[in-house]
């Protein structure tokens, strides 16, 4: 049995905080006004309304659940079109690996939500708490009444961004002003309630406290885009010709670094870029701001922290200028990319505007395959699916063209028409009939093409007319 005093040593390291500083720079702002505009988004897009006319909803942007329906403005997506949303993640996908071919972890640095949600509440507890010295100040003094006011307000508000969240959240998935005031007194489903408690909490804790863990230990791109970069890939990278050995400008055959340590000291990710390509970057471009501002005020040109490429070093150590941009930008694996993520999108718009408001589905009865009648003629059954994709109810009717002379019939009606309610299926049987003559004797089965046409409203008339071919089973005399 070991004893305490020869106990191995711990392989666990515990998590020390990271404090970035203020940093002001080009790409701080440009951080900025994509914070603002993402979050102005989410926040604000369930509460645009959108008319669509009599008993659909309002809301332009809207996951109706119980009508099993995705509303995006003008477009309207049914469960049976879901090769559009899967198309559009498909573009997603191929848009994440041509970005990170392109310019490397540009969607971790500046769209990822776990990097805007963090930048968000980095910047609630610098309010709060001052700039990066006062916050390391109040984190390793004891508890007091000036951190425990500091602290709870500081969480308080972390909370309400949390729950502001979660309620955003919530509002893509019904009526967002009808939601609301069901969330104040008290009525909403419990479900809507569960689901802003997750994410308040899920947010609170990812964005306040986990912040670089959940890149560097839970997200699983950082090991993915190795595959995706090569040498031509720009990429927040430290000119190291440039900047050694570092030390001061005094100092005869130092390079342009001075060891300010600013770089290390805004970087989110509390890494040091001047070490080389590392997994837990997220290339945001906030060490360039920083190490600009420091050969601003030495009098040193900028760039020695910037966004470059691995195959325009041997080129700047030789003194001669890197490649143009759009050589770095423009080469086979981008260009395959952007191809298949065009091609997609161009599939995806002409299906959008080729789909028709009427759709149907014809499945033929088996048991029996038809059916002969006492004079001699054969019948066949058909189950149609019948959507109304439209706001009101619509009245459809049938023919049929084939080769053979068919009587169509529907199950309970009087007429060869059917009502569906607005934005409904309807199930409907119907019924087709073939003198025995008119069938080829040859052949037990006969091609026939099924029209519906929408007949529309007494207001409105229909246009559209789609049509579904099957067979007719039996054989004639």
């Amino acid at each position: 049995m070991t004893s305490p005093d020869t106990q191995p040593p711990s392989l666990y390291a515990a998590r020390e905080p990271i404090f970035p500083r203020r940093v002001k720079g080009n790409f701080r702002t440009l951080k900025w006004w994509l914070l603002a505009l993402m979050l102005g988004v989410y926040y604000i897009t369930p509460w645009i309304r959108w008319d669509r006319g009599p008993n659909l909803p309002d809301q332009a942007v809207l996951i109706d659940m119980a009508g099993r329906r995705f509303f995006f403005f003008m477009i309207e997506i049914w469960p049976h079109e879901f090769y559009f949303v899967a198309g559009l993640l498909i573009m997603a996908g191929l848009g994440l690996f041509l970005f990170t071919s392109a310019a490397g972890r540009v969607w971790c640095g500046y769209a990822c939500p776990q990097t805007v949600w963090t930048d968000l509440y980095i910047l609630v507890e610098r309010w709060i708490e001052g700039d990066r010295n006062a916050r390391i100040r109040l984190h390793r003094q004891a508890w007091n009444a000036e951190k425990i006011r500091k602290r709870a307000i500081k969480w308080t508000v972390w909370l309400l961004i949390g729950l502001a969240t979660g309620g955003a959240w919530v509002f893509y998935f019904t009526d967002a002003p009808t939601l609301f005031w069901n969330l104040l007194n008290g009525s909403a489903h419990p479900v809507a309630y569960l689901t802003m408690a997750i994410l308040t909490v899920t947010t609170f804790f990812f964005g306040g406290f986990a912040r670089e863990q959940i890149c560097i230990y839970a997200c699983p791109w950082p090991r993915i885009q190795a595959a995706m970069m090569d040498e031509d890939t720009i990429t927040v990278a430290y000119r190291d010709w440039r900047g050694e050995p570092r030390g001061k400008q005094t100092v005869a055959g130092n390079g342009d670094c001075i060891d300010c340590m600013a770089c290390v000291n805004v970087c989110p990710m509390g890494i040091d870029i001047r070490d080389g390509q590392q997994l837990a970057c997220i290339t945001c471009g906030l060490c360039i701001d920083a190490c600009n501002d420091t050969m601003d005020r030495i009098g040193k040109p900028r760039g020695l922290i910037d966004y470059l490429a691995l195959t325009d070093e041997p080129r700047e150590r030789a003194g001669q200028p890197p490649k143009p941009v759009w050589k770095h930008i423009f080469r086979p694996r981008t260009i395959l990319y952007t191809t298949l993520w065009a091609g997609i999108g161009v599939a995806l718009i002409v299906a959008l505007f080729l789909r028709s408001d009427i759709d149907v589905s014809v499945t033929p009865v088996r048991n029996p395959l038809y059916v002969t009648l006492s004079d001699g003629s054969i019948r066949n059954t058909y189950d149609l699916r019948l959507r109304n994709k439209h706001g009101e109810d619509r009245w459809f009717t049938f023919s049929a063209t084939s080769e053979g002379t068919f009587v169509l019939g529907l199950e309970g009606a009087q007429e060869l028409k059917v009502l569906v309610p607005a934005n409904q299926t309807k199930t409907q049987r119907l019924y087709v009939t073939a003198p025995a003559d008119s069938l080829a004797a040859d052949a037990n089965r006969t091609d026939i093409r099924l029209w519906i046409q929408d007949l529309g409203t007494e207001d409105s008339p229909g246009t559209d007319r789609v049509h579904h071919d099957t067979v007719f089973n039996g054989k004639g005399k």
